[in-house]
């Protein structure tokens, strides 16, 4: 079947076959990365416990299990590395991102059960650090958010757990709102973070699309459905912020391509402004979103309907009696009260970076050398013309968000989860790849393992 090409799509990419043998080694040193911060970590953690994981770098502890998942993991695996680079190829653009969701549905869900129903998703969002401990004191949401301040730091009375003061209250109230519609305790959260999260590649599709052209598009599509992320995507809270986060730009993205500014750009403002009230540091969203006005043939025209769909949200929060700024102050001093205040910037500071690997894969790795090659060759002059170094500059602004975060200090561990919103972002650089098959086996055969020999914090 003929496949009408977007009116968006630029010039068919070049994706220069050479390089396998530059691809290896960075594959190789990003390897040597991963093992250098586990052996290292696991020396500090044994010695001095500063580290505070249970298997350097990841949050986890070293447990070999299967699980009622390993079976469909496995048939997931095998189906997206033999078919899904021909279905990307072949199919229509709607049911390409239906079969992108569903196949990321697929892939996530198989890996949270293979930690088993209760232990796997019911259980993991109702920990003690975790939001849903909290629901019953959110009876009233006005006097809580105006109170909110009062129990972020260690010491205060009824100091919110690790997570809830880690974060704006819109994280909180997700699962509050979910409580209130008949959906509590953690099944119903933990099926709503996976079901939400995995969206996030389909946004992350339409994005590309509109600013790189559709064969980069649907080149990229196989890897993320098969992202090694899927591990800590499903169940953690972070899987649904990266994809309100996500949504955020491709709507962005949209406005500044499309004829309907108005409508896509106050969605999108919309959006931006719930992902500041989800997490703080996804103010660093603000890196891609530049980018993405950068790549938009009509970048400011959407600016006006984008900045009053943003203020809605903080101006509910405010009105309310919830002072964002406040709150982000109180939580520095809290998180160097906890954990933070104990583990070394000196190790998490390229730590953090193994763990990015092990969320992205060795193909992300390889596309990313692949991406830095052609800035380097084609300079400034292609930016706005050829479709792989406009790609380039979308996953380097991700890039560069993510090593912000991570010199910022305010990050150091937990980043397998914390970075989602960046993280899958870098995973469109696989499309510059040749021989798509196997580096999806590469991915696949990652997350596998990490799934099946750790068990995760998420």
């Amino acid at each position: 079947m003929k496949r009408t090409p977007d009116r968006t799509d630029l010039r068919a990419p070049a994706v220069r076959p050479g390089g396998a043998k530059a691809d290896a080694c960075a594959v190789a040193a990003a390897a040597l990365l991963v093992l250098a911060a586990a052996l290292i970590g696991t020396h500090l953690q044994n010695r001095y416990g500063t580290l505070r994981v249970g298997r350097p770098p990841l949050v986890g502890q070293w447990m070999p299990h299967l699980g009622p998942g390993t079976p469909a993991a496995l048939a997931v695996a095998v189906a997206v590395v033999a078919y899904g680079p021909s279905l990307a190829a072949r199919l229509p653009w709607r049911p390409l991102l239906l079969a992108v969701w569903g196949g990321a549905l697929a892939w996530t869900w198989s890996l949270a059960l293979v930690d088993g129903w209760q232990r796997g998703v019911a259980g993991r969002l109702t920990t003690r650090h975790e939001y849903l401990q909290v629901i019953d004191r959110f009876q009233d949401i006005p006097a809580t958010l105006r109170d909110f301040h009062a129990h972020i730091l260690v010491g205060a009375p009824d100091n919110w757990p690790a997570h809830v003061a880690g974060h704006p209250p819109g994280a909180t109230l997700t699962f509050v709102l979910l409580d209130r519609i008949g959906l509590g305790g953690g099944a119903w959260a933990g099926a709503f973070v996976v079901t939400a999260g995995t969206t996030a590649a389909v946004a992350v599709l339409v994005t590309v699309r509109r600013l790189a052209g559709e064969d980069l598009a649907r080149r990229a599509a196989p890897f993320l459905v098969l992202a090694p992320a899927a591990v800590w995507t499903g169940t953690s809270a972070d899987g649904w912020f990266a994809a309100v986060a996500a949504w955020a730009l491709a709507l962005l993205a949209l406005a500044v391509t499309g004829s309907r500014p108005a409508w896509t750009g106050c969605g999108a403002g919309l959006l931006f402004g719930l992902t500041v009230y989800l997490s703080y540091g996804l103010t660093l969203v603000a890196v891609t979103a530049a980018a993405v006005l950068l790549l938009g043939v009509r970048r400011l025209r959407p600016l006006p309907y984008a900045a009053a769909g943003f203020l809605v949200v903080p101006v509910v929060f405010t009105a309310l009696g919830f002072d964002w700024w406040e709150a982000y102050r109180l939580l520095v001093t809290r998180y160097y009260q906890g954990a933070g205040g104990v583990r070394p910037y000196g190790y998490w500071v390229w730590a953090n970076l193994a763990c990015t690997v092990l969320v992205v894969g060795p193909a992300t790795v390889a596309g990313l050398r692949r991406g830095g090659a052609e800035a380097v060759r084609s300079g400034r002059a292609a930016l706005l013309g050829d479709p792989v170094p406009r790609l380039v500059l979308l996953v380097g602004s991700a890039l560069l968000a993510l090593l912000v975060a991570d010199l910022s200090g305010m990050s150091k561990a937990e980043t397998e989860r914390i970075w989602l919103p960046f993280a899958l972002w870098l995973l469109p650089a696989c499309a510059l790849l040749p021989g798509p098959r196997g580096w999806l086996a590469g991915q696949a055969a990652l997350a596998l393992l990490l799934n099946h020999l750790v068990l995760t914090g998420w």
